[in-house]
């Protein structure tokens, strides 16, 4: 295992394994795009098998323009929509958890976190013509808009200091690095100590059945394995099914 999942285990031990493979299987094969064996037509009648408003339509006109909407999953799909209880499963939501020690409001504000400086030593901190409009512990405190906006901040600094790295824990590592590294484990993680957490998250991921993930937003072109977080959640549930 590499060191950069050792960092980790000891948080997760049981999802490190299933994790990096599935990170393996996405980067070699492609997302899961459904049940094998199945046809179209099977996977569209197993939708009685779940909330009807999952696929409800939703009119385009009004709806924002990064929003894949309900109705727009295929076979066998749903999409993790903000607009139903599957908001739960998302990294804005407001899910709050525990990780080493600290509280963090949601998977996003940890997230985000890991752009700011750590303290007054970091050179982040003190990069001339940077300005940080946020405190890294402020952030581990946001959710949803709020928290990607501070992120959003924090990247444009980073393009300004010209760094690639992001930092936990003092450690330092790529933020979008080719294969999944560091940052992957700690998002990996810190989602599965989310879902362990908070009953109601638990709940809505093993209500999704075999059903497959996808993202109500339209992903960047070519996004790094830690941004797929559809395909982590599948993972974790697979392994929750396995050790409930």
């Amino acid at each position: 295992m590499p060191s950069a999942w050792k960092s980790v285990g000891a948080t997760a031990p049981c999802l490190i394994f299933v994790l990096v493979a599935a990170a393996a299987t996405v980067a070699t094969r492609g997302h899961q795009t459904g049940p094998r064996g199945q046809t179209s037509a099977d996977l569209l009648a197993a939708r009685a098998r779940y909330p009807a408003h999952w696929w409800a339509p939703v009119p385009k006109k009004g709806a924002p323009d990064w929003e894949i909407l309900p109705q727009e999953a295929g076979p066998g799909e749903v999409v993790v929509s903000k607009r139903y209880e599957l908001r739960l499963l998302s990294n804005f939501a407001a899910t709050p958890f525990i990780f080493r020690g600290r509280r963090y409001a949601s998977v996003e504000g940890f997230w985000q976190m890991m752009l700011y400086p750590e303290g007054p030593r970091d050179p982040r901190a003190g990069f001339p013509g940077v300005t940080w409009t946020h405190a890294r512990d402020e952030v581990a405190q946001m959710t949803a808009f709020e928290a990607k906006a501070a992120g959003t901040a924090a990247e444009q600094n980073m393009a300004r200091m010209g760094i690639d790295w992001v930092s936990f824990e003092g450690r330092r590592f790529p933020y979008r690095p080719d294969r999944p590294g560091e940052h992957y484990a700690l998002i990996a993680a810190a989602m599965g100590e989310k879902i362990r957490q908070n009953p109601d998250v638990k709940k809505a991921l093993l209500s999704t059945g075999d059903l497959v993930l996808k993202p109500d937003h339209h992903e960047e072109p070519n996004a790094r394995a830690a941004w797929h977080y559809c395909d982590i959640l599948m993972a974790i549930r697979t392994e929750l099914r396995r050790r409930p």
